[in-house]
């Protein structure tokens, strides 16, 4: 696995042995000698991971990071500090300041190397995340929102058989999170499956493998990226790099502090909710890619692709399917005497209308201005016009409140209504034998239903 690594350290030997390591692990090393020109260089460049040091003059390594997470280009890179410091208030200061994880010198190669590609495993995750929210952004879509993430109140499974260690932990956990507690891996792996932001497991446990647990996490598609803190014993370098290896997301060292404990689990947490924000703004933005704004219906991109994939299937001996294309009835007086604001409440109350007549499994979509169509699958040309009917009907009973109920509109619609039943028919053609329904419905002085034969 090769990525982009950002060196900062004042010593230059330092800096030097350690762009040689990655360099000849096929790394792609960017270098520079104190925090002010890291923060610039890590905005322009985007580099995969920083392996930042502590002890430089200025701005120490703890501010840097601070600042680093606190902007957001930059708070989703990956930062290790890396120092000669190794008391427990030192990992923690630096935890606390957002960095992902704390390595002391001299390094040791092989957990450098398993902690660096760990953390790229999950930025690169992160990262296609951004990418597509990206794509949402040039769509025109704004999903935007969610502010500082708090890093609190967090579901944390613990598997655990050690009785003083799992109650440690959870009192531990219970002063910012809802800790659940599980002896039993079996009954780990299917709790995982629930609700949980992280996982905490011990690898030492005596009554299950731990480390098998994690795989087991890491292959079940439920649980694949749920965050998991291992917990190691001190001295067990093996244990550490294998734990990595399998998909934990951090190690904590036993015996196990309470604040170091509390600092990673922190991490953890912020960093899982930054990544189901962007899941989200995600979600949202392909919803917003097939939806109207205005009305909430289905778009024209989406029915198309709709409705070709539903007379592709009707052509194969499938169930027939119908269309029916409204269009409201002198609409631009609406808007010509009432303002566009007013034409928006119709559009809108129409839509309601529209969807609470239509069978569940019909499409009803916004065609553009106050045209619409409904995609029906499965329904024959009488049972089309029957629905049709219905809702030109409800459309024309009641008058449509606008400007806040100020005013009261009586509303009519002209329908179109055609069936394909496969053969050479296309979307195309079915759309215009409809679309010509409505115009014979408004020749014929409109607040009418046509159907149109093939």
């Amino acid at each position: 696995m090769s990525a982009r690594v950002l060196v900062v350290d004042d010593v230059e030997a330092n800096v030097r042995l350690l762009e040689a390591k990655l360099t000849i692990e096929y790394f792609d090393v960017l270098t520079c000698n104190d925090g002010a020109s890291a923060i610039e260089l890590a905005g322009a460049e985007q580099p995969d991971i920083i392996l930042l040091d502590v002890m430089m003059p200025g701005m120490d390594g703890f501010e840097t990071c601070r600042r680093l997470k606190a902007d957001a280009t930059t708070r989703h890179i990956p930062v290790v500090l890396v120092t000669a410091l190794d008391g427990r208030e030192d990992r923690i200061r630096g935890l606390d300041a957002g960095a992902d994880d704390f390595i002391t010198k001299p390094l040791d190669d092989v957990i450098l190397f398993a902690r660096v590609r760990s953390l790229i495993r999950l930025k690169q995750v992160t990262d296609e995340l951004r990418e597509r929210e990206a794509s949402g952004q040039r769509l025109g879509v704004d999903a935007s929102g969610g502010g500082r993430l708090r890093a609190s109140g967090a579901r944390i499974l613990v598997v655990d058989d050690n009785p003083r260690q799992l109650e440690k932990i959870a009192v531990e956990l219970a002063k910012e999170h809802r800790p659940l507690i599980e002896a039993d891996a079996e009954k780990g792996l299917a709790a995982a499956s629930g609700p949980i932001d992280l996982m905490i497991v011990n690898t030492m446990a005596q009554g299950f493998d731990g480390l098998r647990l994690i795989a087991q996490a890491r292959s079940n598609a439920s649980t694949r990226k749920l965050p998991i803190l291992a917990i190691v014993d001190q001295g067990d370098r093996p244990r550490l790099v294998k734990a990595l290896e399998l998909g934990a997301n951090d190690v904590l060292s036993k015996p196990v502090d309470a604040e170091e404990l509390a600092a990673r689990v922190r991490t953890q947490i912020r960093r899982k909710r930054y990544a189901d924000v962007l899941k989200e703004r995600l979600d949202y933005s392909l919803e917003m890619a097939v939806t109207d704004a205005l009305t909430g219906l289905h778009n024209r991109r989406y029915m198309v692709g709709q409705l070709d994939a539903l007379m592709n299937r009707a052509k194969q001996g499938g169930e027939p399917v119908s269309v029916l294309v409204l269009d409201i009835d002198h609409f631009k007086a609406v808007n010509d005497g009432f303002g566009h604001d007013a034409g928006d409440e119709v559009l809108r109350e129409f839509s309601v209308r529209l969807a609470t007549n239509v069978r569940a499994i019909d499409l009803p979509c916004r065609m553009g201005g106050e045209e619409f169509v409904v995609v029906m699958p499965g329904a024959e040309l009488d049972a089309a016009h029957r629905i049709a009917d219905r809702i030109r009907r409800d459309v024309g009973s009641t008058p449509f409140p606008v400007m806040d109920g100020a005013e009261h509109l009586n509303i009519t619609i002209s329908i179109g209504v055609a069936t394909s039943h496969g053969g050479d028919d296309t979307p195309a053609a079915l759309l215009k034998r409809a679309d010509e329904g409505v115009y014979e419905a408004k020749a014929g002085g409109r607040n009418q239903v046509v159907a149109r034969a093939a």
